[in-house]
């Protein structure tokens, strides 16, 4: 219990702004992946509370330690003042017996901006806790996204034209890539574009390929020639030292981007006859108009820090590919979740 209020009055000392009271804009305060809920605090210690803060709390995937999805704050509905108001991720939980049903609504930038806030009505409390365990991976994605997407912005804005112009000029293709990325190497069909620091090392790395059947699309297939691409472009630092995908903590799953299908590849690479390895995320997708694989994948390097941020941060570019034919798509999709309006969320 010690560490959410301690997380809390961290967050006050940063949103003191905010004691002039909400008229006008204001930015929104807070980290990225952090996030507050308004409970109850009754119903916060109970099941229905718990069940929240356990779909909250829950690992992501991919990385080589344990990390949490989201930096958790919470304050009951009568603390809720001004100053809490201007944190970028809020859940309300509205627990009352003037709704039939569990639902979710969203609004965005009511407070602050960039902000969203993410309302979970339920009748009752068993409503509400069965309700959240239904849907625990919808909320993980649904703020996941918000953040991905406040990323997306902050690269329309700037991003590596260097990249762009590179890949570009190997595939046809548009990605935007942060700008710190000043290290590349160019090879067959391959691009690697590496932040080259020491630690939280940020690399993104492009190749394709033929495309010749639906097997393609498969993990076995996608090992294969990750480690093939990988060891014939990067090598270690001696002969025999070269990157390889660790296959047995490696996931793959079907997602949708540009409204087509595409595989997510999500798990550790190590450098093999070294002791370096860290998290990696790829898509692979389909180019229908030149009958080829191109795969996409950021990777980081950061063995004395935590690494959900920068896997996420780079994971949002993966999201800005753009094919031949395609148009650019500055936001990802929120999910199953419906909006209402600014308005009545202030009410």
């Amino acid at each position: 219990m010690k560490k959410y209020f301690f997380y809390l009055s961290i967050a006050l000392v940063a949103f003191v702004v905010a004691s002039c009271g909400l008229k006008g804009n204001h930015t929104s305060s807070g980290r990225a992946y952090e996030l507050l809920v308004v409970v109850d605090h009754g119903v916060w210690d109970r099941a229905a509370g718990r069940a929240l803060h356990d779909a909250l709390d829950s690992d992501m995937p991919g990385l080589p330690q344990s990390e949490p999805s989201f930096r958790i704050m919470y304050t009951s509905p009568k603390d809720y003042d001004s100053t809490l108001k201007l944190i970028r991720n809020i859940i309300i939980v509205d627990i009352q017996d003037i709704y039939t049903k569990a639902s979710f609504k969203y609004a965005k930038d009511v407070y602050a901006n960039p902000q969203m806030i993410l309302t979970i009505q339920a009748p009752n409390e068993e409503e509400f806790e069965k309700f959240v365990e239904e849907n625990k991976k919808t909320i993980v994605d649904f703020f996941t996204r918000a953040e991905m997407n406040r990323q997306i912005t902050l690269l329309e804005e700037k991003h590596s034209n260097f990249i762009s112009n590179q890949v570009d000029s190997l595939v046809g293709c548009n990605i935007w890539l942060p700008s710190e990325l000043t290290n590349s190497k160019t090879g067959e069909n391959f691009f690697w574009a590496s932040t080259n620091t020491g630690t939280a090392d940020r690399n993104f790395v492009m190749y394709s390929y033929p495309y010749t059947d639906k097997d393609t699309f498969t993990k076995e297939y996608f090992v294969h020639k990750r480690d093939s691409v990988m060891q014939a472009n990067i090598p270690g630092f001696k002969e025999g030292v070269y990157m390889s995908t660790d296959s047995l903590l490696t996931d793959v799953r079907p997602i949708n981007v540009q409204n087509s299908y595409t595989m997510e590849a999500r798990g550790l690479w190590r450098m093999k006859g070294d002791f370096m390895g860290g998290p990696y995320v790829s898509h692979t997708r389909l180019d229908e108009k030149n009958q080829r694989i191109i795969t996409a994948e950021i990777f980081v390097y950061s063995p004395d820090k935590m690494k959900r941020n920068l896997v996420r941060q780079m994971e949002a570019s993966l999201y800005t590919l753009k094919l031949p034919n395609e148009v650019q798509q500055n936001q990802i999709p929120l999910g199953g979740v419906s909006k209402e309006a600014a308005e009545q969320t202030k009410k």
